[in-house]
């Protein structure tokens, strides 16, 4: 019986605007301050995509080209695109189609994946499949978002939370033990309507009154969020250790999305992981919904050694969450 196979990472790679958006900033936009959205969410800045020209694809596409020539091949390999987003740069065509010419990958096709911030995990364990079927060699996953495109910068309880960037990782088929070792994804229809937008659907399609009502805009009810996505990231990424006989001291590193300081400690706690093995920079990004893992594995992958056991955990709009066990497959540390 042939041996499995199995997808790993192979490049990372990642895209930030340059201008940052401080607390203090906001302190001058909305009432609010420094002291009281840092003790509340750890965020002190985030950055933003000002060019009015440039959105979505465009940072994907950065975050494409870097892990490519990080992996050293030309975007002709690639086989198939998968963007998570739920800013797209149209409702179609897919922004996975306009990265694709923009990267040049003329023999690949793409889609759109969206999962809010989840999407980046979903992304990642859909292009793992497409390897492990043998119907795909080179698969990129990007998560990348304009998320100041459906911010309302009035509304002081959505405006400090969100920020743009964009990271992508290039996944092949491993040929040892490393790679995605295994995953849980969940799906539980928000029937209150806690984190969505309203219009820009098919449901409230956009007018001239859904405009002027703010209804493509990201709202939510943050309490409700908070209690949802504590529990169930916290939950999901212990169940991803006990499915593997992984005990707090097999995890080399948590990964988790970067939504709130208090959420990604409660998932530590909770899988019994000291901080010190937590990936955190949402103090300099804030919530950068698909691409706040990639973004994690960008700057901590000098810290990460082959065989390192990952657990990348999310939570987002859906409700979606979930947790992918990962065993790292690059000589980074």
């Amino acid at each position: 019986m042939a041996e499995q196979k199995r997808a790993k990472i192979t490049a990372v790679g990642h895209y930030l605007p340059e201008h940052r958006l401080t607390n203090e900033d906001l302190e001058q936009m909305v009432e609010t301050n420094d002291e009281w959205i840092r003790t509340r969410t750890g965020i002190s800045e985030r950055r933003i995509l000002k060019d009015k020209d440039k959105a979505t694809s465009f940072m994907g596409a950065e975050a494409a080209k870097e892990a490519l020539e990080q992996r050293g091949i030309t975007a002709e390999e690639i086989d198939l695109i998968i963007v998570a987003t739920v800013t797209p740069d149209y409702m179609f065509p897919a922004t996975a189609c306009l990265i694709q010419e923009k990267i040049g990958a003329t023999n690949a096709y793409g889609f759109d994946l969206s999962a809010a911030c989840s999407g980046f995990l979903f992304a990642l364990t859909t292009g793992a499949n497409f390897i492990e079927a043998g119907n795909a060699e080179k698969v990129l996953v990007i998560g990348s978002d304009k998320m100041s495109s459906i911010v309302d910068y009035t509304d002081r309880t959505t405006c400090i939370l969100f920020g743009d960037a964009a990271g992508a990782v290039l996944l092949e088929e491993s040929d040892d033990e490393t790679g995605i070792i295994d995953y849980i994804n969940y799906t539980e229809g928000d029937t209150q309507n806690a984190l969505y937008q309203h219009a820009g659907g098919s449901l409230n399609p956009a007018s001239e009154e859904t405009v002027k009502n703010k209804q493509h805009v990201v709202t939510q009810d943050g309490r409700t969020v908070f209690k949802k996505a504590a529990v169930g990231m916290a939950d999901v990424s212990l169940e991803i250790m006990e499915r593997n006989n992984l005990s707090a001291d097999d995890v080399a590193w948590l990964v988790p999305h970067q939504a709130n300081l208090r959420i990604i400690d409660a998932t530590a706690n909770r899988m019994g992981v000291s901080r010190d093995k937590v990936m955190i920079n949402i103090d300099k990004y804030g919530n950068t919904t698909a691409a706040t893992i990639p973004l994690c594995l960008y700057e901590w992958q000098d810290q990460l050694s082959h065989g390192d056991n990952l657990v990348l955990a999310a939570f987002g709009g859906g409700y979606t969450w979930g947790a992918t066990y990962v065993k790292w497959g690059l000589n980074n540390g």
